[in-house]
């Protein structure tokens, strides 16, 4: 089952990027995007980390970035790399906001 939210990633310079992001509760952290989608979006790298993915282990880089989710703004550290297709959100989400999905009535809200 693949769960899908529509969120926006806010540029350095204050644009918003309207993205499809898929719920992964695999990834622990809260936000994993492509390493190439980084550059338009300016946001400060904070350092790299080696972390265990479920093919190997790989380099990931760590930015500081900000996304509006359910009209709220959020300022989170974001794993860039360069295996990484989609934007991806993490199962960390879950500890600060509810998630619904009702499938009958076509419902899925995160927040």
């Amino acid at each position: 089952m693949q769960l899908f939210f529509e969120i926006e990633l806010i540029t350095a310079d204050g644009l918003n990027l309207s993205v499809n992001a898929m719920l992964d509760t695999g990834f622990t952290g809260f936000m994993a995007i492509s390493k190439q989608d980084l550059d338009s979006l300016d946001w400060s790298f904070i350092r790299q980390e080696e972390l265990r993915t479920a093919q190997r282990e790989a380099r990931f880089y760590i930015y500081l970035g900000k996304v509006l989710l359910d009209r709220r703004e959020y300022e989170i550290p974001v794993y860039a790399g360069d295996e990484i297709t989609e934007v991806l959100l993490g199962s960390e989400w879950l500890k600060i906001l509810p998630l619904l999905v009702n499938y009958q009535a076509g419902i899925l809200t995160l927040g």
